[in-house]
C-alpha cells in the first residue's frame, strides 16, 4: 500500500501537478498574475441607484474645491428632501410591484440609492421603476492578504462564525492522522493553552497536549527501532491543514508569507498513528487497519488517510474496514488517488462507499521568482534546479514546438540555438532532468519551463540521474508560457529575490486527481473536492534551515485532510451527528458550477466522477438541513439493449431544528435513453425526521453508451441538498 506523496514522480513532466518546497530567496512581493480575483456576491439582497444625482456630484450641492458639503444649507437641506421624496416614490412603488421586497438602507450622499432585500424577487422585478438609474446584487468583501486563500475558497470562517470563531473551531474533537507522523516541535502543534492530556497511547517524546496520541504501525518496528517520530514531511504537512494552531507567522525559503496560517480545525486535537515510520514507503493493509483500530479505541473522531494503492475489487477489506467504522460512528477521509486525468483512476480505500473521499482543485498562490518582459512581471517556480544568485537580463530564446506551440525539449537541440538565452520550453514529453539538461547544452542560461496545463506552476522535481543539469531553471504558468512566446529576442531579467504571488487561478481541477466510477459497483467517487494544489503547511524541522518550516505541495493527499478538517469542525457544532451524517453534511452541500477543466482553466466541469458533488463549503456544512443515506446514488452498469429498471433509496433526515417541507426533483439528465424520476416531489419533515425516497432509473433498449449522470435536488434548484445520480451503459 504506497502513500500519495506530494514528492511522488516530481521529475515526470506530463500532466501531474506533484510538487515539494520552492527555491531559495528574502523579500515578500505580493502580486497578481494570470487570471481575475473572484467576485462575490449576495443574491438575496441588491442595491438600487435611483436618477437623480447623489449630494457628492449634484450640482446644486457638491462642494467647492477643499470644502465638505455643508449639512446645515438651505440649498443642501432643499435638496436632500428631493432626494428622499424620490426614494419614498421608490419605496411606494416597491410595494405594489414588488410586495415581499425589503429596503435595508437609505444613502444620499455617495449614491443616491437604497438597499433591498428581495425574499425572491429578481433584479428586474425590483427596476421596473421609472425613478431607477441600476440596479445590482450586492458585493461580498473580505480581508486581503490575512488568511489562508484556501479556507476562503471553501468559505472556512464563515463556518467558524457559526460556532463561535476560530478559538472554537474543532474545539474537543480528536482526528486521527494515519501517515508519516506529525513533528510536535513546529510551532503549528505548540500546546500552549490546550487542557493537560493524560493519554495512556500517548508516546513520549512525540507527543503534548496538542498532539494526543503518537504510535508505530510496522510488522518489523520492534526489530528496526522504529519509531513514531516524524522523518518523511508528509504526515507533518497533512497534520498541518487539519488542525495547525490559528495564525502561525509562517515563511517559505526566506520569503514571509503575508498571511498567518490556519488549520480548517485549529482547535482540534491531533493522533499521529504512524504507519510510514523512518524511511518506510509502503504500508501494508494489516498496518492500515491496525492504526484505525487504535485510533477508533483511542476515541478519535475523524480519520485522516493521505494514501493509496491499487484497487482490489468489490471485497477489499480495507475498503470493508473504511465503511465499517463510518458506521461505528468515525469519518474518515480519503484521498481519491493522484493516477487521474482518467474515469477508473480512483484507488482504494478512496473507493470505499463510506468513505469522505477527495478530489483536488488548485489554490492561486506561489512562491517564485519575478520575470520581467515586455514591461509585465510574471511569477516563476523553483523545485529541485538551480536559480539565480543575482538579478540576471537575457534576451528570450524561445524554442518552438508541438505543445502549445513550445518544443518539450525531450531531444537534443541544435547546439548553440539559444546560446546565452533564456530558452522557453514546455513541460511534457520526459522528466524536466533531461529538457532542462537539453536546453542547457544549447547553451541556455536559464530555462523557463512552461505548464501544459492551466492554473499556477508548481516546483519542478529532479529525476535522480547522474549528470543532473547545473543552469537555473523554474516553471511557469501555461498563460505565462504563451506570454514569452510573444516576446521572443526580447530582454527579459530574472529577480533572484523570490516572491509571493496570489492568482486568480484557483478552483481548476487538478489534472493528477484520480477520477470514479469505482469498478465493479460503479460508485460516484470522488466524493466531493477540497484545495490540493499548491496547500502552503507544516514540514519537518529537518525540511528548512531556519525552522519552523512550511512548503507547498500537491496531491490528493493535500485535498483530503481539508475534508477531515471541515468534519472535525462539523463535529464541534453538531456533537450528535452521526459520521454518515457528517459526511453528508459536506457533500451534499458542495458548491456546483465553480470547478474548472485542468486543460482550458476556463470550461466549468459538470462529470461527477470528476467534481463528485462539487468544491465543499464549509459554511453550507455546518449550516445543512438535511442529511442523505447514501451522499450518491449509482445505479451500476447497464447493459445496452437490456431495457431495465432498478431503483435505489435515500433516507434523508431533517436536521434543520424546525419542521420543513421541501420540494424534491431530478434535474440535469445527461445522454439519450435513460431517465430517472423520484417518488416524490416533496417532503415534510419535523426536525429529526427521516423518510426514504425512491429514485427510478429507467433505461430505454438502446440506450446510448458509456456515463449518464443526473441530479437530485432538495429544495428549489439544489438550494438545500443535492446528490449525484450515476448509471453507465454498456
Amino acid at each position: 500500500m504506497r502513500r500519495l506523496r506530494a514528492s511522488l514522480a516530481l521529475a515526470v513532466a506530463g500532466a501531474l501537478f506533484m510538487g515539494a518546497p520552492t527555491g531559495a530567496g528574502a523579500v515578500t512581493r505580493i502580486a497578481a498574475t494570470d487570471g481575475a480575483i473572484r467576485q462575490d456576491v449576495d443574491r438575496a439582497y441588491a442595491l438600487v441607484r435611483l436618477k437623480a444625482a447623489p449630494l457628492a456630484t449634484s450640482a446644486t450641492t457638491r462642494p467647492p474645491a477643499g470644502r465638505k458639503i455643508d449639512f446645515n444649507s438651505a440649498s443642501v437641506k432643499n435638496y436632500r428632501a428631493q432626494l428622499a421624496a424620490q426614494r419614498n416614490e421608490y419605496k411606494a412603488w416597491l410595494r405594489e410591484h414588488a410586495p415581499k421586497a425589503r429596503v435595508t438602507s437609505e444613502f444620499d450622499v455617495s449614491l443616491n440609492a437604497v438597499g433591498v432585500k428581495l425574499n425572491g424577487h429578481t433584479l428586474a422585478q425590483i427596476s421596473g421603476s421609472p425613478v431607477v438609474a441600476q440596479a445590482q446584487y450586492q458585493g461580498l468583501y473580505h480581508p486581503v492578504a490575512h488568511e489562508d486563500p484556501d479556507l476562503g475558497l471553501i468559505d472556512a470562517l464563515q463556518a467558524w462564525a457559526t460556532g463561535g470563531g476560530a478559538a472554537n473551531a474543532g474545539q474537543g474533537v480528536k482526528v486521527a492522522i494515519v501517515d508519516s507522523g506529525i513533528d510536535v516541535t513546529h510551532p503549528c502543534f505548540d500546546d500552549t493553552g490546550y487542557a493537560e492530556t493524560n493519554n495512556p497511547g500517548a508516546h513520549e517524546p512525540f507527543t503534548n497536549d496538542k498532539v494526543i496520541v503518537a504510535e508505530v504501525f510496522h510488522m518489523r518496528a520492534h526489530v528496526l527501532g522504529l519509531t513514531p517520530e516524524a522523518i518523511d514531511d508528509h504526515g507533518t504537512h497533512v497534520a498541518g491543514t487539519v488542525a495547525c494552531n490559528h495564525h502561525t507567522p509562517a515563511e517559505v525559503d526566506g520569503v514571509d508569507i503575508p498571511y498567518d496560517i490556519s488549520g480548517v480545525a485549529p482547535r482540534a486535537l491531533l493522533g499521529n498513528y504512524n504507519v510510514f515510520p523512518g524511511h518506510v514507503l509502503s504500508a501494508r493493509s494489516e498496518d492500515i487497519a491496525n492504526a484505525l483500530e487504535a485510533a477508533y479505541a483511542d476515541g478519535m473522531d475523524v480519520a485522516n488517510m493521505s494514501l493509496g494503492g491499487g484497487s482490489a475489487g468489490i471485497k477489499d477489506l480495507l475498503a470493508m474496514a473504511v465503511n465499517n467504522l463510518d458506521q461505528a460512528n468515525m469519518v474518515v477521509a480519503v484521498a481519491a488517488g493522484n493516477s487521474g486525468p482518467g474515469h477508473y483512476t480512483v484507488q482504494s480505500p478512496g473507493y470505499a462507499e463510506r468513505a469522505l473521499t477527495a478530489g483536488a482543485s488548485t489554490v492561486g498562490h506561489f512562491v517564485g521568482a519575478p520575470v520581467t518582459a515586455g514591461g509585465r512581471t510574471y511569477g516563476a517556480a523553483s523545485g529541485d534546479f538551480a536559480t539565480v544568485t543575482t538579478d540576471l537580463t537575457a534576451p528570450l530564446g524561445v524554442v518552438t514546438g508541438t505543445t502549445n506551440g513550445l518544443s518539450t525539449a525531450c531531444s537534443a537541440l541544435p547546439a548553440g540555438s539559444v546560446a546565452g538565452e533564456i530558452a522557453v520550453i514546455s513541460r511534457g514529453g520526459c522528466t524536466f532532468s533531461t529538457k532542462i539538461r537539453n536546453a542547457q547544452n544549447a547553451g541556455a542560461v536559464v530555462v523557463l519551463v512552461a505548464n501544459n496545463v492551466a492554473g499556477d506552476p508548481t516546483a519542478m522535481g529532479s529525476d535522480g540521474s547522474p549528470n543532473q543539469p547545473t543552469v537555473p531553471a523554474y516553471m511557469v504558468s501555461v498563460g505565462t508560457g504563451q506570454a514569452l512566446k510573444a516576446l521572443d529576442g526580447q530582454p527579459a531579467t530574472i529577480d533572484s529575490t523570490l516572491s509571493y504571488f496570489r492568482t486568480g487561478n484557483d478552483d481548476i481541477m487538478a489534472g493528477f486527481s484520480s477520477q470514479g466510477p469505482t469498478d465493479v459497483a460503479f460508485r460516484v467517487k470522488p466524493d466531493v473536492v477540497a484545495p490540493g494544489v499548491n496547500v502552503l503547511s507544516s514540514v519537518t524541522h529537518r525540511s528548512c534551515d531556519d525552522p519552523p518550516c512550511f512548503a507547498f505541495f500537491q496531491g490528493t493527499s493535500m485535498a483530503t485532510p481539508h475534508l477531515a478538517g471541515s468534519a472535525a469542525v462539523v463535529k464541534s457544532q453538531h456533537g450528535s451527528w452521526s459520521a454518515a451524517e457528517i459526511r453528508s453534511a459536506i457533500v451534499n452541500t458542495a458548491e456546483r458550477g465553480v470547478l474548472k477543466d485542468y486543460r482550458t482553466g476556463t470550461t466549468i466541469v459538470d462529470d461527477v466522477n470528476v467534481i463528485g458533488a462539487g468544491r465543499e463549503n464549509l459554511a453550507n456544512a455546518v449550516q445543512a438541513d438535511v442529511v442523505l443515506d447514501p451522499v450518491s446514488v449509482s445505479f451500476g452498469a447497464i447493459p445496452s439493449g437490456s431495457g431495465l429498471d432498478r431503483t435505489v433509496s435515500v433516507t434523508l433526515r431533517n436536521v434543520s431544528g424546525s419542521a420543513a417541507t421541501w420540494p424534491l426533483a431530478v434535474s440535469g439528465t445527461t445522454g439519450s435513453g435513460v431517465t430517472y424520476t423520484v417518488s416524490r416531489s416533496s417532503v415534510t419533515l419535523a426536525n429529526g425526521a427521516a423518510t426514504t425516497v425512491t429514485i427510478t432509473m429507467r433505461a430505454a433498449q438502446g440506450a446510448s453508451f458509456d456515463d449518464h449522470q443526473a441530479w437530485l435536488e432538495i429544495g428549489s434548484d439544489g438550494s438545500v441538498a443535492h446528490a449525484a445520480i450515476y448509471t453507465f451503459v454498456k
